[in-house]
């Protein structure tokens, strides 16, 4: 991507969009063309694809998506799939017709099978059953991976998925029911330190193990693959498996490469936070999948790494929440 091309960012201002546009204008790019939901609602099939005919972008980056953490998913699970698969298929499809030169869609690691072999490496994809409580919104995003699957063995587009591990940092969404563990954790132990309460309880029993990437090790991540010389960009593109039997999907695995467990993962927050009291564990709630690590050695070989501990990470995204909340 040359600093003056034209770039779609589809969901500029969640956790992964706000990132996204900070590491692009960062480097240089400025022709950055962007809608808010109430500009263009991206479940509209007709408002996405005029919107497309009239801006016609050369590149596309796909971060916008209905999200949340365990009890929203479980909530609202017709929600889940319907906004993601709308959104997907409008904007993917469009961006065919306009003929785009790259796609990149963002996904989670929750595509992969609940009990898969650990870490989890992209062929892993469809192996086994998902975890019941995301399945809605994971079968979504595992149509969307499909989807730019299928559009570039027919039509021969050059659309890659990019899963991201579990995401924190400035933007993110502390709703005290719909957010996902590090915001929701954030939220618990502040309340709790500024309420002087003598302990903070954790949904589950804190064994499930997590990896957790810093929001804007992630949006470095995805505009590096998107400015990869053509060469390399065209091996993330899939195997046409009938053709080459070998099963590999247009996916690329984005975190840190390590994880902890939540137990772990609260003892740091609470550091970070400032809270001294006691964590407990309310084993009646569900813990989710055991493990989610994921293989990160084909985009080691592409050559990028994470660079934001988690609790340097951990720290910005406490200022962040402090900023946001007033306090």
């Amino acid at each position: 991507m040359k600093p003056d091309a034209k770039i779609y960012l589809a969901g500029h201002r969640g956790l992964v969009g706000t990132a996204l546009m900070r590491n692009l204008q960062e480097k240089g790019y400025h022709n950055l063309l962007t809608r808010t939901h109430a500009e263009l609602d991206l479940t509209d099939q007709a408002a996405v694809e005029a919107f497309f005919q009239e801006e016609r972008p050369e590149f596309v980056i796909l971060a916008a998506a209905k999200v949340g953490g365990i009890l929203a998913n479980d909530t609202y699970p017709g929600q889940f799939i319907r906004d993601n698969l709308a959104i997907q298929m409008n904007v993917i499809h469009s961006a065919w017709r306009v003929k785009v030169r790259r796609l990149l869609f963002l996904g989670s690691s929750c595509i992969y099978p609940k009990l898969a072999p650990q870490p989890l490496r992209e062929e892993y994809l469809l192996t086994a059953p998902l975890e019941p409580t995301n399945r809605p919104y994971a079968l979504a995003k595992i149509a969307g991976i499909e989807m730019c699957w299928s559009y570039n063995r027919q039509y021969g587009t050059r659309f890659v998925a990019v899963m991201p591990t579990n995401l924190y940092g400035p933007g993110d969404n502390y709703h005290p029911q719909n957010s996902h563990v590090i915001p929701a954790l954030i939220r618990k132990f502040h309340e709790a330190k500024i309420a002087g309460s003598p302990s903070v309880t954790v949904w589950g029993s804190g064994t499930p193990r997590r990896e957790f990437l810093y929001s804007d090790d992630m949006a470095d991540a995805c505009v590096h693959l998107m400015g990869l010389p053509d060469d390399r960009f065209d091996v993330l593109l899939g195997s046409d498996e009938s053709k080459t039997g070998v099963f590999m999907p247009p996916l690329i695995n984005v975190g840190m490469g390590e994880d902890l467990t939540i137990r772990e993962l609260a003892v740091v927050v609470a550091e970070v936070v400032g809270f001294q009291g006691e964590i407990t564990f309310d084993t009646s709630k569900p813990d989710g999948t055991p493990r989610k690590l994921l293989d990160v050695s084909r985009l080691t070989a592409l050559g990028w790494s994470a660079r934001t501990g988690l609790r340097e990470g951990m720290g910005l995204a406490y200022a962040d929440f402090l900023a946001d909340s007033g306090a």
